[in-house]
């Protein structure tokens, strides 16, 4: 089953004069994205797409223990993402739902797609601007896939000045990706979570170059480094604060965290049917980044700190809220203002699929500066084709100030846009 966008597309006139902020969407990272910018003696061992018949032994048997209980096939079928010879990263696949003719096929089979398949809007600049014209959109925040939601692949990277190039390729094609749209791509920087010193001195360095935001992994704990509540941390907090950087945290932004399918589905069930599920429980998990957020004391420390949940919707945030305050009050958590106090002050979250009066109600329970518009494009929630019909008709009940804020002046404010007349 696919939609096509062969009629991309008549203006949406309830949203017109808005310069729309689409604050989630990917890049299907080109598979010379750091070989093409690597260093001559590094080139080789940067990620790079590594076919069947090329693999390593040590790949090989990485990607037959990866592909175990998933569709995306087994070492003799797919190519990869490899790091010099024997680190693998993930499938090379196209990551995006819509194909090369600009269809949105529905379903797993987009796991089986090979990075060519995919429509080139995913992966380059000049047809990801002409499509965001069709559609309608003025900027885009963008997303890796292949390092994961919060870098944290890289880890797995054993040499650490080949660590900290990958992260330092991925921010400079970020940085040129952005120059190249005229500053309405704005791919967030990956950070060196491994070293803290690092970290903050690629914080400087991303700002410098005009950088729009950061992601980190959300779980360190889980790959042998303190959990993000400790001190350990505060430089970056700090560096993030005092530049006035956002502090990105996209669902599955850690080890445990990323997968479309996980332990979450029952395993009878087909890939369709597994998808769904672990789609929509994935996005919930970012409830548990908020809380830790919040109750760890960060927001308290630092109060001028932006966080943003992305991809992770808004409905259940009303009644996450309702739950911290009562349970910081039951337990005796000393915090010297109310769990969702520290939210409204400096938490962002997104909501693209969410719609009707509901979503309305929603934003205003939340507070209509906290909410944010997303597409996810290409991934499998997208709303491609014709994602402003689809949010002016949610929003068809509010007036032009609500859907002003939502579509545009919260993404300017937070990802510091300097938006045209």
């Amino acid at each position: 089953m696919s939609v096509t966008a062969e009629r991309l597309f008549e203006p949406v006139e309830s949203l017109e004069g808005i310069k729309v902020i689409d604050v989630d969407t990917h890049l299907t990272e080109p598979a010379d994205l750091w070989s093409s910018r690597a260093p001559e003696k590094y080139a080789s061992r940067v990620p790079r797409v590594v076919m069947p018949g090329e693999m390593s032994e040590a790949v090989r048997q990485q990607t037959a223990a990866l592909s175990g209980g998933h569709s995306w096939g087994g070492p003799q079928k797919r190519p990869v993402w490899v790091v010099d010879e024997d680190t693998l990263l993930g499938p090379a696949g196209a990551g995006s739902v819509v194909n090369k003719d600009n269809e949105k096929v529905k379903g797993a089979v987009f796991l089986e797609w090979p990075l060519s398949e995919s429509s080139p809007a995913g992966s380059y600049i000049v047809p990801r601007l002409a499509m965001m014209d069709e559609l309608g959109i003025w900027a885009q925040i963008m997303f890796p896939n292949v390092v994961g939601f919060g870098g944290q692949e890289i880890i797995k990277v054993k040499d650490p000045v080949l660590r900290d190039l990958c992260s330092t390729i991925w921010n400079d094609a970020m940085a040129e990706m952005q120059q190249e749209s005229g500053g309405r791509i704005c791919g967030q920087a990956l950070l060196p979570w491994w070293d803290v010193k690092a970290s903050v001195r690629e914080i400087e360095r991303i700002h410098a170059l005009g950088l729009k935001g950061v992601i980190t992994n959300a779980d360190p704990q889980n790959q042998g480094f303190p959990d993000l509540a400790q001190p350990h941390w505060n430089p970056v907090w700090e560096a993030l604060e005092g530049l006035g950087l956002p502090l990105n945290f996209h669902i599955g932004a850690s080890a445990t965290q990323r997968s479309y399918f996980g332990p979450t589905p029952w395993p009878s069930l087909d890939n369709n049917v597994k998808l769904a599920i672990g789609s929509s429980v994935l996005q919930l998990g970012n409830a548990r980044v908020v809380a830790n957020m919040i109750f760890s004391g960060i927001c308290e420390r630092f109060p001028n700190l932006k966080i943003v949940s992305v991809e992770s919707g808004i409905g259940w945030i009303p009644f996450m809220l309702q739950a911290m305050d009562y349970q910081a009050a039951e337990n005796g958590v000393e915090l010297p203002m109310k769990p969702s106090e520290y939210f409204h002050r400096q938490i962002y979250a997104c909501f693209w699929f969410e719609s009707g009066t509901d979503l309305i109600q929603d934003i205003e329970r939340i507070g209509i500066d906290n909410c944010l518009f997303e597409t996810d494009f290409p991934h499998p929630t997208c709303l491609f084709p014709e994602p402003l019909r689809y949010v002016a008709s949610a929003l068809e009940e509010a007036d032009d100030g609500f859907r002003r804020k939502v579509l545009s002046t919260n993404a300017a404010k937070v990802y510091n846009f300097d938006v045209p007349e």
